[in-house]
């Protein structure tokens, strides 16, 4: 058998070498950038004006509903509504969404319950 000092430097050093291979791949290994968010005015077109303002849900445009009240209703999904999770709408596209409901202005097309 080898000296024991040798053998735990071609360890230590095998282990080395590995750690840099591991890092060398990792660097190497291409990045997947998370979609960009979507616009508010596209999130309320595609998925909230389908029931809000079509004789479905009631009307959220031009309540002046605190954004933090939107957002929980969409996380919860009350009473018929359903409930949209952060694989639905991300965190960051909710807030923005929020923010734009509690800020925007009616629009006359729009009808509800």
């Amino acid at each position: 058998m080898g000296d024991p000092i040798e053998s735990g430097r071609g360890v230590a050093g095998a282990a080395v070498v590995g750690l840099i291979l591991m890092a060398g791949a990792a660097a190497a290994a291409p990045t997947v950038a998370a979609p960009a968010p979507r616009p508010p005015e596209a999130i309320y077109a595609k998925v909230c004006g389908y029931c809000h303002g079509a004789h479905v849900g009631p009307i959220i445009r031009g309540r002046g509903l605190p954004p933090d009240v939107v957002t929980q209703i969409v996380r919860l999904g009350p009473n018929a509504m359903p409930a949209f999770r952060p694989t639905e709408i991300t965190d960051a596209e909710l807030a923005s969404l929020a923010r734009w409901v509690s800020t925007s202005k009616a629009d006359p097309k729009e009808k509800g319950e």
